[in-house]
């Protein structure tokens, strides 16, 4: 199996979701940090813009999103699953909920004032205000969730999350699914990153058992590597072969394009590149870098912007 190398830093929700999953599939995995905030010269070098984190590596092949993640890991080790058969659909539309929803309300309860001195104890204030800064622009200007709505918001999506819990051990059932995993890694922050906080999930003591039961699940020891390695992996390695990928023309955009993918709502970067190949459900950009040579770039479709580049 190639190896998996992922881009990420520890205090990252969305790269504990992925840890996790190493954990409850037995995956090793490859590490390697990188900064919480741009520039991100090495990571970028491989996805050409797209500076969200977690990425997945494997080889020449740079993978964005937890939720494309979290498929690839899944084909690579089906066992146990993501996607139990009889949940694989609402388990997905419950993981997109918490992703998309549960996650921005839990993160802008986590950094009120209490919680933000929490998270940068004896970090220079300079570097709280550069991360501020740095996420201002992730949004575009968006304004975060005021500290009101956040807090009554991410009750009412607790006390769902422990309603799914009355009758067995996790969300969907009896078994996890990616449902758990997408709801766990902003409660984990909660618990983990500000426990001064972490009184809101009193009132849900059965959240705090399946908590307990998730992260029993651990993390594989990883193997550290240094950026500039996962570089040279890149280069001396050659993309995996999409051309019998089955085609999904959703744009009028035929494959060989030039294009450009951007999210849609958060850490809005671009990746340009060509268009080699689009399935119904992700899309693939070849790139070629001075640094790590030819790659391909995948995303999923769903949260996610194809344009043709303009001649």
């Amino acid at each position: 199996m190639t190896q998996l190398i992922l881009h990420h830093y520890p205090t990252s929700p969305f790269a504990e979701k992925i840890r996790l999953i190493f954990g409850f599939k037995n995956l090793p995995w490859h590490s390697v940090v990188i900064p919480m905030i741009m520039p991100k010269p090495d990571l970028t070098a491989l996805t050409g813009g797209y500076r969200r984190t977690p990425v997945l590596q494997m080889g020449a092949d740079i993978y964005c999103d937890t939720a494309l993640i979290a498929d690839v890991l899944e084909k690579i080790q089906p066992k146990p699953s993501l996607y139990p058969g009889s949940v694989n659909g609402a388990s997905r539309i419950v993981s997109q909920w918490a992703d998309s929803l549960v996650f921005p309300a839990a993160m802008a309860y986590n950094f009120q004032p209490l919680g933000v001195a929490q998270v940068f104890k004896d970090v220079p204030e300079d570097a709280i205000k550069a991360f501020v800064a740095d996420r201002a622009a992730m949004r575009s200007g968006a304004a975060r969730m005021a500290l009101g709505e956040a807090q009554s918001t991410y009750k009412s999506y607790l006390r769902r999350l422990s309603d799914m819990l009355t009758e067995h051990a996790f969300l969907m059932g009896n078994d996890p699914s990616i449902a758990d995993f997408s709801a766990y890694h902003p409660l984990w922050f909660t618990l983990e990153r500000t426990p001064s906080l972490a009184g809101i999930l009193d009132a849900a003591p059965l959240l705090k058992d399946w908590m307990a039961r998730m992260k029993a699940m651990g993390h594989p020891a990883s193997e550290r590597m240094k950026p500039l390695e996962a570089i040279e992996v890149a280069k001396n390695s050659e993309p995996a072969n999409v051309a019998n990928h089955a085609f999904h023309d959703e744009h009028g955009i035929p494959l060989g394009s030039d294009v450009v993918v951007s999210a849609d709502n958060f850490g809005l970067e671009p990746t340009q590149g060509i268009l080699v190949a689009a399935t119904k459900t992700r899309i693939t950009l070849q790139r070629q870098d001075d640094r790590c040579g030819k790659v391909h770039v995948h995303f999923p479709r769903n949260g996610f912007i194809l344009k043709k580049v303009a001649p």
